[in-house]
């Protein structure tokens, strides 16, 4: 059993309500518990137990989101998620097992937008897929876009323009991009990050460090060599808009 249960389901949410969620899991018993947690909360979900499984029914039709086992028969979640962000961006919550921080390091690494360890509590898993959905979409007031340095933010739509040009971005890249975008030339540690832009007050600050690292592949001509995602030794990060 990788979950800890719990007495009733939550109540339906608002961001969760109709959205299509995918679970990935090979354990029926936790596909299970997932699936009735996720349905009390409005969301409408489709199961596999496979990451084969997984791709065959995302060529039929794209989910909201998906919940995903780091570990799978046939072909892992890393995989799937690496081949899931080369065609289209779903956001990805990712399970681990309890103390991998490689596992979930690979997680991230490969575009995952969010992860619990096992044994997790169900209602915070629906918690995360609550948070990450309302950060995907424009479900809060219109902002005006803004230009900082090379970059056009647009808050509402959620994309950012480099140049010109959209530039391809996972949920959580977004996230943390337009943050910095809003607070050029100000420092931010790693614990402020993850608080702001992840909405932990407590959590795995390599989360904040492998977003980081992927962003800075898309942002930077050099990331080996930062010049617009700045590293701040004993701080943690600062964007340089005079760089872009």
């Amino acid at each position: 059993m990788a979950i800890d249960p719990e007495a009733d389901p939550p109540a339906a949410v608002g961001a969760l309500s109709d959205r299509r969620i995918l679970v990935v899991e090979d354990d029926e018993t936790v596909r299970e518990v997932v699936r009735t947690y996720l349905e009390a909360a409005g969301c409408l979900v489709d199961e596999v137990g496979d990451g084969f499984a997984a791709m065959d029914l995302l060529a039929e039709r794209v989910p909201d989101l998906i919940v995903m086992d780091r570990m799978l028969p046939g072909i892992d979640g890393v995989e799937v998620c690496r081949r899931i962000r080369a065609e289209r961006d779903v956001p990805v919550v990712m399970l681990t097992a309890l103390g991998a921080t490689d596992d979930r390091i690979d997680g991230l690494e490969a575009g995952a937008d969010d992860y619990l360890t096992k044994p997790f509590s169900p209602r915070e898993l629906v918690l995360r897929v609550g948070t990450v959905l309302r950060r995907s979409v424009a479900d809060y007031a219109p902002e005006v876009p803004f230009d900082v340095g090379g970059f056009t933010l647009h808050p509402s739509a959620r994309y950012v323009l480099r140049d010109g040009v959209p530039m391809a971005l996972s949920t959580r890249e977004f996230d943390l991009f337009a943050f910095l975008l809003k607070h050029p030339t100000r420092a931010f540690t790693r614990e402020e990050l993850l608080k702001e832009v992840w909405g932990w007050r407590y959590g795995d600050l390599s989360t904040v460090t492998v977003t980081m690292r992927r962003l800075r592949e898309k942002v930077e001509d050099d990331p080996a060599r930062p010049r617009i995602l700045q590293t701040v030794w004993g701080v943690g990060y600062r964007l340089d808009a005079d760089a872009a």
